[in-house]
């Protein structure tokens, strides 16, 4: 299938670009898995919260959104079983399924299918599309992430949302200005190609 054809298809993500086959899959499952792992490196500690701001929602929305619904999920579950078998890729090189942030990484699994699902109906081809893509993807991470903090350190909902949302809402809105370049402006080399 040529690139024109990939891109007119309905449904196509990024990833679809790729010659189709299996080894094609699973390298890039494994390869979103490791891109958010090491993502997560990136870490900054965030005063008055056990969360600090990673680069790993980031990657697993953009790998969501590149690699479809279907792998994106299997490509962020691969992260988060690794990462509870004791793989030290959570956020500050951490693993296990104990930290109070491991909320987090169930929501980005969630998030990951769901912008997947939404970059299958295009919606990562317009900058606008892709905001509202990355604002619904955090969202769904916040939705899971933010009631795991609560439960986990024994806190308010109002306490886990000034230490678990809050913090994080300026760095989210500029994920989102980033995201709405980057995959926009890969669907737009791909169809000059």
């Amino acid at each position: 299938m040529s690139t024109a054809t990939a891109t007119a298809r309905p449904g196509a993500v990024l990833a679809d670009l790729l010659p189709a086959s299996r080894v094609r899959d699973v390298a890039l499952v494994l390869g979103g898995a490791a891109l958010t792992g090491l993502m997560a490196q990136l870490s900054v500690p965030v005063p008055g919260s056990p969360v600090p701001v990673t680069g790993q929602t980031f990657a697993a929305l953009l790998v969501g959104t590149a690699l479809g619904a279907q792998r994106g999920f299997l490509s962020l579950a691969v992260y988060a079983l690794a990462g509870v078998a004791g793989v030290p890729w959570f956020a500050e090189g951490t693993s296990g399924s104990a930290a109070v942030s491991f909320g987090y990484v169930l929501g980005m699994l969630l998030a990951s299918a769901v912008v997947g699902s939404l970059a299958r109906r295009g919606a990562d081809r317009s900058p606008l599309r892709m905001a509202g893509t990355m604002i619904l993807g955090e969202a769904v991470v916040y939705a899971v992430g933010v009631p795991y903090l609560a439960l986990a350190a024994g806190m308010s909902a109002s306490a886990a949302i000034a230490a678990g949302l809050t913090p994080f809402l300026i760095g989210d809105a500029l994920k989102a200005a980033l995201a709405m370049g980057v995959l926009p402006t890969a669907w737009k080399l791909v169809s000059k190609r």
